[in-house]
Order: structure tokens, then sequence, then C-alpha cells
């Protein structure tokens, strides 16, 4: 029998060894979810701090995702769906919603730092969870790197707009795409990471002027895009065909990655239970609205042909139809504000699931240390920050960048089981918010992530099946014999 703490003998959803080689019993451990929530905010030294409202977990949710997608990924998308690229915001914000109701009832139900690695951890055994936290890992870390590095295509914008310098090309461009070492994607994290260092509340406070410097940006490119709106450029709205629409859409979930954000914010949240589902709905449904509204001004400004090989998409279609630079170089002011608040957020996010998986001994002891004064997990942020600095400075991501969406997809795909197994085992448990319509929202959660990591490249596969063996090789060296359910069990 393992070890469940205060759980009730009701709760007890591992008390099956009989059936289960002790070899195997890796397979189905769960850390029950009583000892998960009564485990909340506790580290190695200190605890987190609950200084989170609702409106402020809202925040972070949007300041992990509304950025990339518009700012980045956009010129890459538009070349696959053409005019259609914004049904495939749809399609990709259909995909999001029903995974995000998934996520809202299990965030309400369990509220705790490691998002679905953590549901996970509670509904589908600790192995399965493990994968999940490898995915989130994927996730998180390579998407603050892909992100950063576009954040230097803006920086440069806005340099030749105001003093007409821009970094050199081997000190500014992608690693493998004509650069040496991304130095403004060195800048920005480290920029991020200062902020982390000095606690939630803070770094909240930052983001969430950032996030309505986005909004403010986004207004002005929509009233400014609309003045040159030509109704010929959706003429032939779907040049390319049905199925280059589910193409785009794989390629444009990696835009809605940031909102499961919020939920990695469980242990700092003032009344988690209440305003964690309530920030994960109304931050998608905000940045969906948005980013299918940029992307029809978009494309009625502009042809869509000439989106090929743009990064910094927004800023010449307000160069094109003002005939002057000055509106090109305030939006890409606010666009490096803004894609700094993706990093910022998605930082906090990684740093707060390493937090989570240290805490249960599948991650070493150093990622779950709590600075006292401050709150915060520095030493965490300190590693994963310059870790993620240097790879998105000096190491080249190419096709690496996709596998963060095939990740993503994954771990989603396990929320909307996880949020199945939970309402059939737990049938007892206190539930703020609660997937309407029973099974039948996560079953199309799942259909959805599994036909967008269908669509995806082979090459996308093959990164992603490198990640996992990785994974594994690193759970059976150390995380199988360092687990605290593992190491509970042998002291019995």
């Amino acid at each position: 029998m393992l070890d469940h703490g205060a759980a009730p003998a009701a709760a007890d959803t591992d008390a099956r060894p009989s059936r289960i080689p002790p070899s195997l019993s890796f397979l189905v451990r769960r850390k029950p979810v009583e000892r998960l929530v009564a485990e909340g905010g506790q580290g190695d030294g200190g605890s987190l701090r609950r200084s989170l409202s609702m409106w402020q977990l809202t925040m972070i949710s949007i300041g992990a995702t509304l950025g990339t997608g518009i700012f980045v990924v956009l010129g890459e998308a538009v070349p696959k769906a053409g005019p259609a690229v914004t049904i495939a915001f749809v399609f990709a914000g259909l995909t999001a919603l029903f995974s995000a109701l998934s996520y809202a009832e299990l965030a309400g139900t369990i509220p705790v730092a490691g998002s679905s690695y953590s549901y996970a951890y509670a509904t589908l055994g600790e192995f399965i969870a493990w994968i999940c936290g490898w995915c989130l890992l994927l996730e998180y870390g390579v998407s603050v790197a892909a992100v950063a590095v576009g954040w230097g295509d803006y920086l440069n914008e806005l340099l030749d707009g105001t003093i007409g310098v821009t970094l050199p090309a081997a000190l500014s461009a992608p690693p493998g795409d004509g650069g040496v070492f991304n130095l403004p994607a060195l800048i920005v994290v480290v920029l991020a990471m200062l902020f982390l260092l000095g606690g939630v509340r803070e770094s909240a406070r930052a983001n969430m002027i950032m996030v309505w410097v986005k909004f403010a940006s986004l207004a002005l490119f929509c009233a400014i895009g609309f003045m040159g709106f030509k109704s010929g450029n959706y003429s032939d709205f779907m040049p390319l065909g049905a199925k280059s629409v589910g193409a785009a859409g794989a390629v444009l979930f990696f835009s809605y990655i940031g909102f499961d954000a919020a939920s990695t914010a469980g242990e700092e949240a003032k009344n988690p239970k209440r305003d964690l589902p309530r920030a994960i709905m109304l931050s998608l449904v905000i940045v969906t609205a948005l980013y299918v509204l940029v992307a029809a001004v978009a494309i009625g400004a502009w042809d869509w042909r000439k989106f090929e090989g743009s990064e910094a998409s927004l800023a010449a279609i307000m160069d094109d139809v003002t005939g002057q630079d000055v509106w090109g170089t305030v939006l890409a002011a606010g666009a490096v504000v803004s894609i700094a608040s993706v990093v910022l957020t998605v930082l906090y996010g990684q740093t707060r699931i390493l937090f989570a998986m240290s805490r249960d001994g599948l991650m070493p002891k150093v990622f779950g240390k709590v600075e006292p004064k401050s709150g915060a997990p520095r030493t965490n942020t300190l590693i994963v920050s310059l870790f993620c600095g240097v790879l998105a400075a000096a190491v080249p991501l190419g096709e690496l960048v996709n596998a963060t969406s095939i990740g993503t997809l994954f771990a989603f795909c396990l929320v909307n089981i996880a949020v199945v197994v939970l309402r059939y085992t737990r049938k007892d448990m206190d539930r703020t918010f609660k997937v309407p319509f029973g099974p039948l929202f996560p079953v199309l959660g799942f259909a959805c992530c599994a036909y967008s990591m269908y669509m995806l490249d082979l090459i996308t596969w093959a990164y992603f099946g490198v990640w996992m063996a990785v994974g594994l090789v690193f759970y059976f060296l150390y995380g199988i014999r360092r687990s605290k359910l593992a190491t509970a069990s042998a002291e019995k």
C-alpha cells in the first residue's frame, strides 16, 4: 500500500497490488488528489505565496498566448492556407477550446502548480504523468527560445525606425539562418528572469502592463489596416484547398499553447478553485477573437502571397497602407513589449512545472527549492532561464519549433482523458466547473488534438520521438527510483 498521507480510504485509487507485478507498479501508482492539494505551495526551504487574483491569472494566460501567433507565426501560416487562414485560426481555437474546458475542470478540482502533469499523476499514474511532464518541458522550454528568437526581428524593426541602425545579422538572426549568436534572444530571456526573481506579484504586475500594450498595438493595427482593406484579396478564399486549412491550423496551434499557463499558477492564486477555470476560459475567448480579427484585417490589407518569408508582416502592412515608416515603427515597439510578455509568462510556467516535478522526486531537488524572502524558486528560475537563453541564442531551432506543437497536443490529449477518468473514479469530488455534455467535449478535444498531431510533418514526429526517448532514459535511470511515491512505498 502506498503512503496516501491524509487521504481518506475512499480516495485510494492505487490499492490494487495483487494484480500488478511489483516491477510494473510505476505504471499505476497515482498521487491522491488530497495529497496534491495539501502539498500545494510547499517547497524545499519555503512556500510559494498566494497573491494572484482572477484578473492577474487571466493576464498571465493572455500574456503567454497572445503575441506569437500574430506577430511571428502569421507569416508562416498564411502561405499555407491563403485567405482561409482566418478559418485556420478558428479551427485551432476550437481545438484549444475543447481542451481548455477540460483544463478548467481539472484546474478547479486540482489547483496545483504542475498543470497537466499533476492532473495526469492523480488520474493516469506516474509513468503517464512523467511523459506528460516531459512533453510540457518541451512545450515551454522550446517555445521560450522560439519566441525569444522572433523578438529580435521586431527589435531590429524598432531600431531601424528610431535611430536608423540595426544589429548585424550575425548577432540578431536565428542560428543556422544567417546568425551566429542571437544576442536579442538572450537579452529578452534575461530580462524576464530578472522579473521572475523578484517574485510572482511583481512579475504579474509587469505582465499586466505588457498585455495592455499588446491590446493597444493590435487595436492600432486594426484601425490602420482597415483603411487599406481590399475585398478582392478574399476573392480566391481557399486557393490551396481545404486540406491546407488543417495544415495551417496545426501550425497555428502553437499560437494557443499559452492558455494553460494560468493552471501552472495554481499554488500562487488567492482563490484557485474559483478563479483558475474563469481565467482559462476568459483568456481563450479574448485571444481567439483578437487572432481572427487581426488575421482578417491583415489579409484584407495585403495580398496573401506577400506573407511568404515575412517575419514582421504586421509592421510591413502598416507601412504599406500609410506610406510612412512611423506606424510600422510604433507597431514594432508594441511587438517588442508583447513578445517579451510571452517570454516572461511561459518561462514562469516552465519553472512551476519543474517545481512540481521536483517536489514529487522526479526531478532534482534544486528545482523545488524556494527562497523564503521572495517566495519564488530562484535557483530553478536561474537554471531554466540561462538554459533557455543559450538555447535561443546559440542553437538552430529549425523544425524543433514544430515539435513544441506536438508536445503540447500530446499533453492536451492526456488532459482530455484525465478529466473523464476523474469523473468516473472520483464522482464525490467538489467541482467548481464541469465540462458540459459529459464526456462528449473531452472526446472531441482528444480527437481534434490527435488530428492536429497527424497533420504535422514526419520530421516533427522524428524530433518528438527523439525527445521522448531521452525522457524515458532519464525516467528509468533517475525518476523511477527517486519518486516520492516509490520511496514511501519501499519504506513500508
